[in-house]
């Protein structure tokens, strides 16, 4: 494995702070929380300006076809940063199940204007009381005529409001794996929305479908072929959200090491103490190791290895550290660390919030498990519900 960045590398981390640093600091995720929309206008302008937002597109659907590789140094700096926004939602989710699907149709419309940032959409699919796996897909597409018609609740879809479409998971068939994709026009006669309020402040929805209509050729892909075509999409970008929370953790170990050295106690920094000076050494540490577990992920993918070990595990200690981190932060910072004037609680909220979504720890011990033990990267219906 070989982990020196190239200068394209390095010009992409550095391209990626400048920009963050300039148009989306502290203030600005302050102003996005429970912002309804929850894009700031001058950060996104920015991404598409640099071509940021179509990094995980094809080249020849307008994107700068990056590898995974490539993304992950991008989005280590976008979490170092907290920077809000449907980057990850739709063009790396969304975008991802499409070019997966192999649907040319659907492809061809959507994203060269994803890769623009003109066209925003973003996946519907846990629902209330379900799961993380297949069978917790119960919102139903039924067929009538040459149309299909949905009925269901989706929860935890971030940035809704802000979505030109939706990519919908829904129930096609009875077995387990029988789900379909389809993209809904977010302006659906039907479709109702509700923000959720969440721990880390973000903009999420409740959507709640009525008799929702869409013609066949909202369809991606064949039907009942959309759950592989998620899974395959999602287990990639895990690494991108590892990546993510290891910017996160490293910037909230940086500013707590700062306020160890500026905060004095018994005429003498606090960091000057063992106990403390000991705490921060093992944080370190672990953030050290959790950037080398995405890097080898990442990499392993733009090897062509594959992913279905190294992905999980990589969300699933990028997420634990960060959480970890940032717990201890709070500790070191005291109890100012959890009132809202001090930004270290703008981490410990995202990380925890993190760690929670998409696939939670929960299941990626499951996915881990089911590789190590037989290697059948089988699908895995936890009893944990979302």
């Amino acid at each position: 494995m070989d982990l020196k960045f190239t200068d394209e590398q390095n010009m992409l981390r550095d391209m990626t702070r400048d920009l963050c640093s300039d148009y989306s600091d502290v203030a600005v995720v302050r102003k996005m929380e429970n912002d309804p929309i929850g894009i700031p206008t001058e950060l996104w302008a920015q991404m598409q300006g640099t071509g940021l937002l179509g990094m995980r597109i094809p080249e020849a659907h307008g994107g700068m076809g990056l590898s995974l590789l490539d993304c992950a140094v991008i989005y280590e700096q976008l979490g170092r940063f907290l920077a809000p926004g449907p980057y990850f939602d739709s063009t790396a989710m969304s975008a991802g199940a499409l070019v997966h699907s192999g649907d040319a149709n659907w492809q061809a419309k959507l994203l060269p204007a994803i890769a623009t940032g003109d066209s925003i959409v973003v996946p519907a699919w846990l629902e209330p009381d379900n799961g993380f796996g297949a069978i917790g897909v119960q919102l139903r597409a039924r067929r009538d005529g040459d149309d299909y018609v949905l009925d269901g609740v989706k929860r935890h879809v971030f940035y809704a409001r802000a979505a030109h479409k939706l990519l919908v998971l829904a129930r096609t068939g009875d077995e387990d794996e029988s789900i379909s994709l389809f993209i809904v026009d977010a302006d659906s006669a039907g479709l109702s929305y509700e923000q959720q309020r969440t721990m880390a402040s973000d903009t999420q929805y409740k959507l709640t479908f009525k008799q929702v209509r869409v013609p066949q050729s909202a369809l991606v892909g064949a039907e009942n072929s959309g759950w592989k075509t998620w899974t395959t999409a999602l287990q990639e970008n895990l690494v991108l959200l590892a990546a993510w929370a290891v910017g996160g953790a490293d910037r909230a170990l940086e500013i707590t090491v700062q306020y160890s050295k500026d905060r004095e106690q018994f005429d003498k920094p606090i960091g000057a103490f063992q106990a403390l000076a000991h705490y921060m050494a093992d944080a370190s540490t672990v953030v050290e190791g959790a950037k080398v577990l995405v890097l080898e992920a990442a990499w392993a993918h733009t090897e062509g290895k594959s992913i279905a070990r190294l992905a999980p595990m990589a969300k699933l200690f990028g997420c634990k550290a960060f959480r970890d981190v940032t717990a201890m932060a709070q500790q070191v910072h005291g109890g100012i660390g959890f009132t809202l004037d001090y930004d270290i609680q703008l981490f410990y909220r995202r990380a925890k919030q993190l760690q929670m979504n998409w696939w939670d720890s929960r299941y990626l011990e499951e996915l881990i498990a089911s590789e190590i033990l037989d290697g059948s990267g089988r699908s895995i219906d936890d009893p944990f519900t979302v």
